[in-house]
């Protein structure tokens, strides 16, 4: 059983609420919405550096500071949304990250006029490894180095991992039909 998966049907951490809420349903599943996809990535990006735990508890803050992870609207903040954000305890207040969802909301903007979505985009590049995947995000998007990018295409189903197959999870996520099951290769 992979560490993450054992770690939340073993734990009495204080904390462990967090995660297993999130292993049991949200990480692995696939996602279709270019906003909850975004938000990921903004999670993600924020995880840098720091526990996963405290970005499980900040969230909902996370989801309300960047206006619903609505990608238009963040694609449109100005100086002064990035004093705001700077300035709000309930998120993490780091500049390059800040900056990064800006900027990665308006690569989206231009993915989705290319592509019809973020997901087609994604649905467009898979499947790739790993590696490959890295190369197109720090590409595209700013504040994704190979850590992030790997959690990111894990946690919504690009990636094959997020779940070992003795975990009573991943049948509930094969079920969902993610998009590595589709072309099953492997996370180099």
């Amino acid at each position: 059983m992979s560490l993450y998966c054992n770690y939340t049907l073993t734990s009495t951490d204080s904390g462990i609420e967090y995660h297993k809420e999130y292993h049991d349903k949200y990480y692995g599943f696939p996602i279709c919405d270019d906003n909850e996809l975004f938000g990921r990535l903004i999670l993600e990006i924020n995880q840098a550096g720091l526990s996963w735990l405290t970005i499980l508890k900040k969230e909902p803050n996370f989801r309300a500071a960047y206006s619903n992870f609505d990608i238009k609207s963040v694609a449109n903040y100005t100086e002064e949304d990035e004093t705001r954000l700077l300035s709000d305890a309930g998120i993490i207040r780091n500049r390059l990250k800040v900056k990064a969802a800006i900027y990665n909301a308006k690569v989206i903007l231009g993915m989705q006029s290319e592509y019809g979505s973020f997901k087609n985009w994604l649905d467009f590049h898979n499947p790739k490894t790993k590696d490959e995947w890295v190369k197109i995000f720090k590409k595209s998007f700013k504040f994704t180095g190979g850590e992030i990018v790997n959690e990111f295409l894990q946690s919504t189903g690009y990636l094959k991992g997020a779940h070992s197959e003795d975990c009573p999870i991943h049948k509930i996520v094969i079920a969902q039909n993610p998009a590595w099951l589709q072309h099953d290769i492997p996370n180099i």
